[in-house]
């Protein structure tokens, strides 16, 4: 383990740590999971697509696709060359997850896609598909009557809930979602409107995730969404990167390895970044980088991956409270399953304070009029802290991924950019 790096941690001080165990693509060609993988869960939301239309008419102008748009950020990228006192060598994008239809965020594709697969498999058992109807069907009568015997489970600090909970309640199933006590109250708020029961732990994420994985464990007709160890959730969320590899290829940025991408990605437990990681990797190969960004209190993967010790380790083993305004990213634990199957996928680490978190936010406001949750800014700095750590990586294409924000009541979101507002007027 790198000493150095972990007594920054330790005083929870931003810090960023390239990946010593990162590997080029073809060390990687015999794991688990191949392009095939990808390709069928890319297949199985198209076939769903129809029922998404359907359920959700914002949807419309994709027709059924959950799909967000890719960005230039001039404005900011001129503000943060000031900021860092360099100008950055390539040019700065972002992946605007923050306005994925339905749930407003990054988990609106791998939570979405694991329910619709369960309601296929539950449907399909039942022998109730139409094989001469597309799938809008699900949305009828007996599909619902169907559901309507089986609950799903969830554990949450938030946004995986809300698209767990939102479509699992629009197909008419029964949800619980476990809520760990950093989860904002208009979360809850929000699924509770949509008839979901919400059960609040006064611990962690990680004791969040713990109950509910017991309580599903005791009934038959429970189904658990584990966000620490489910594959159809990983999947769902590396079909991403086959429509950014089409929507890089429509605006003329070229990929390759003289002309890299670098993709800058929030993590909590790692569920998102991780499923994302594997489809960029499987796509781009060696031409593509994955950078993950974690709060100062909360650096759960980096320090996993790090240790080698990933799950077995927890944030609060080296003195920090696992507590940050990043509530998406307050995960004192990280994934077992997502730290050994994409550790060496990932290029390097680095953690954000939250100070600097609502600064970026309030910024981004008014330099490219974006309005983004706390978490997602996490992604903002990473082009200027790896450029600052390697100054001779090669330049190319830095794209910040974005995790949530269009849901966020304008009341709550008002106070985080009034908070960042006066933070930068103290510099």
């Amino acid at each position: 383990m790198n000493e150095e790096v972990l007594g920054r941690l330790k005083a929870a001080e931003e810090v960023f740590w390239k990946n010593d165990g990162y590997k080029h693509h073809e060390v990687m060609e015999d794991g688990a999971f191949t392009m095939d993988d990808i390709r069928a869960a890319e297949e199985r939301l198209s076939k769903f697509a129809p029922l998404i239309e359907r359920l959700f008419p914002e949807t419309s102008g994709q027709k059924g696709i959950i799909e967000s748009p890719v960005m230039r950020l001039e404005r900011m990228e001129r503000h943060l060359d000031g900021v860092y006192g360099t100008a950055l060598d390539g040019s700065l994008y972002i992946k605007r997850d923050d306005i994925l239809p339905i749930s407003g965020s990054v988990k609106a594709r791998g939570g979405i896609y694991e329910v619709l697969k369960h309601a296929e498999d539950l449907a399909l058992a039942d022998g109730l598909i139409d094989e001469d109807l597309d799938y809008a069907q699900f949305a009828s009568d007996k599909f619902r009557e169907l559901f309507s015997h089986h609950t799903i489970v969830c554990a949450s600090t938030g946004n995986l809930g809300l698209s767990i909970g939102i479509m699992s309640a629009k197909l008419g199933f029964k949800v619980e979602i476990h809520m760990s006590a950093d989860a904002k109250a208009w979360k809850k708020a929000m699924l509770r409107e949509y008839g979901v029961d919400v059960i609040e732990h006064m611990d962690d994420y990680s004791r969040a995730v713990e109950v509910g994985r017991e309580e599903a464990m005791r009934r038959d007709d429970f189904y658990f969404v584990d966000d620490e160890d489910s594959v159809t959730l990983f999947l769902g969320y590396a079909v991403s990167a086959l429509r950014l590899k089409a929507q890089l290829e429509e605006v003329g940025i070229e990929v390759n390895r003289d002309k890299p991408l670098y993709v800058y990605l929030p993590c909590g437990v790692g569920g998102a970044p991780g499923g994302i990681t594997f489809g960029l990797k499987t796509v781009f190969g060696d031409a593509v980088h994955p950078v993950f960004a974690e709060p100062t209190h909360s650096p759960c993967m980096l320090l996993g991956v790090m240790s080698g010790r990933h799950d077995e380790i927890s944030v609060r083993d080296i003195g920090l409270d696992n507590v940050t305004i990043a509530d998406g990213l307050a995960v004192g634990r990280a994934s077992k399953f997502i730290g050994k199957t994409v550790g060496d996928m990932i290029y390097g680490f680095y953690t954000v304070e939250d100070e600097a978190l609502l600064k970026l936010l309030a910024k981004l406001r008014d330099e490219e009029g974006m309005k983004l949750e706390p978490s997602a800014l996490s992604g903002m700095p990473g082009a200027y802290k790896l450029q600052q750590k390697d100054p001779d990586m090669t330049p190319g294409t830095h794209l910040v991924w974005s995790t949530g924000g269009d849901m966020v009541p304008d009341e709550v979101w008002r106070k985080d950019y009034e908070e960042g507002q006066a933070l930068l007027g103290d510099e």
